[in-house]
């Protein structure tokens, strides 16, 4: 074939313009919202030659082969596990019933997979040097197991730290199993997981299985960050191993960001999710401990682990489920600020109920598009009434909500199409008044560090930023 022939560019191109047009189609037939389908099948329709490669990567082409995979496997885990007596929490779970706030999350008993359960200790842990002590002091003080799982693992000053603390202690005989994201963590060297596998260490990365084509399949991440030490001290939250959570990147800092120690029989359910991680990725059952009892007059929590592969978009419905029932007041905050229809819907009618509605965002970006696609939302936001504010110090990383005078729930999910549907995520429920009191104590300290966005501030802003920002929104189902 001639490659120089103007008849080859002109049968390359119609052959790349009919791949467009099958993902245009594909696209329509298999993402999971119509704002997705139209957000992909339309450049791929039109130009496919700049958006073919992207669906490939990002898009959905084997999003349904994964799911009945993934299913498959957590089958088998909970087979696997029907032995081990995993749920007596009859008492705990009964403790439930009794909470008048948590009934008003009606869809929440069967929204997750997980009971809530009483008789649960929580601790906030307010930014990087607080999480990372306790969770350092936690691992330093095991005796038998040692679970740990983080969307990001960076090989520096933290990322070292933590690796030279769990060979100290898989060489004190304790069992260590450590799970990271692919993607998330694609920078770490090869000779960081070696050296902890030399050392006794199970280490594995999370990452979608089977199929060539697979490996181009990048949208699949787990985001969840999860330690649990012996079955009686956790960790959830937002914050990921690397320097930049201590602060450490100038563009960045001071970097905010909320996690929460848990002691009580909701760990559990944390030692649960990672074991589905963790199956997935190795086809095993990492040692799980459940104690016999624990100590009384404990708070109510309900860990809410979602993922791609639940039978409903388990993590729209529980921010859908938790503006709803707001009577009072509605805080969130998110580094990321990207709501579907439906969520800002609810964002819109809880203003109309008369509830304070509060976002709270950052004011530096770390992903340039999705901030571009954040900012407009915060406009429209504004224009609704809900009260939309730019965290001032550094940049803004935790995931926390805020419902009334009751419930608080902090973990790993943005207010994104990410989080509500590609990413696998947790999040920790609490239904206490002394843990809500703390959370917006720690809330107002933000606000008061915060700039409140006004409708004055979209009439200011420059047409070309504006042109990016609807450009931003428009591939903002797809981010």
């Amino acid at each position: 074939m001639d490659y120089h022939s103007p008849y080859f560019f002109g049968y390359l191109l119609g052959v790349v313009h009919l791949l467009g047009v099958v993902a245009a189609l594909h696209a329509l037939f298999t993402v999971r919202t119509a704002q997705g389908a139209i957000a992909w099948a339309m450049p791929l329709f039109f130009i496919p030659y700049f958006t073919l490669i992207p669906y490939l990567i990002f898009g959905a082409r084997s999003f349904y082969a994964y799911i009945k995979a993934r299913r498959q496997a957590n089958q088998e885990m909970h087979v696997a596990m029907a032995n081990l007596n995993w749920r007596p929490w009859v008492e705990e779970a009964l403790a439930a019933r009794a909470s008048a706030s948590y009934a008003a999350l009606r869809a929440m008993p069967k929204l997750s997979r997980m009971p809530c359960l009483a008789n649960n200790q929580v601790e906030l842990l307010i930014d990087g040097k607080q999480t990372f002590d306790a969770i350092f002091e936690a691992i330093e003080n095991a005796k038998e197991v040692v679970l740990v799982q983080f969307f990001i693992i960076h090989n520096d000053a933290l990322g070292k730290a933590l690796q030279a603390l769990l060979l100290r202690k898989a060489a004190d005989g304790v069992k260590v199993f450590v799970l990271y994201d692919r993607v998330g963590s694609h920078a770490l060297p090869a000779s960081y997981s070696q050296r902890l596998r030399e050392g006794g260490v199970q280490i594995h990365a999370f990452a979608t299985r089977r199929g060539w084509f697979n490996r181009l399949q990048v949208n699949f991440r787990n985001h969840r960050k999860i330690v649990v030490v012996d079955g009686v001290v956790g960790f959830i939250g937002g914050h990921n191993v690397g320097d930049e959570y201590l602060g450490a990147d100038p563009k960045l800092s001071p970097w905010r960001d909320t996690h929460v120690r848990i002691n009580g029989p909701v760990l559990a359910c944390l030692q649960e999710s990672f074991a589905e991680d963790w199956y997935w990725a190795t086809r095993q059952l990492p040692p799980l401990i459940l104690l016999d009892t624990y100590p009384d007059n404990g708070v109510l929590c309900q860990a809410l682990a979602s993922g791609p592969a639940d039978s409903q978009e388990t993590c729209a419905l529980f921010f859908l489920e938790a503006i709803h029932s707001a009577t009072r007041r509605v805080w969130i905050t998110s580094p990321y600020f990207v709501p579907d229809e439906a969520v800002f819907a609810a964002l819109r009618l809880a203003v109309l109920r008369g509830v304070d509605v509060r976002v709270l965002i950052p004011s530096r970006p770390d992903h340039r598009v999705v901030y571009a696609a954040s900012s407009l939302f915060a406009f429209e936001a504004v224009r609704a009434g809900v009260r939309m504010f730019r965290y001032q110090p550094g940049f803004l990383h935790q995931k926390v909500v805020l419902v009334d005078d009751e419930i608080s729930a902090i973990g790993s999910a943005n207010l994104d199409n990410r989080s509500f549907r590609l990413n696998f995520e947790i999040t920790l429920l609490t239904v206490d008044r002394d843990f809500a009191d703390k959370v917006e104590q720690m809330l107002n300290d933000d606000f008061a560090q915060a700039r409140e966005i006004t409708a004055e501030d979209s009439q200011t802003t420059h047409r070309v930023q504006q042109l990016g920002m609807r450009i931003a929104r428009l591939i903002s189902p797809v981010l």
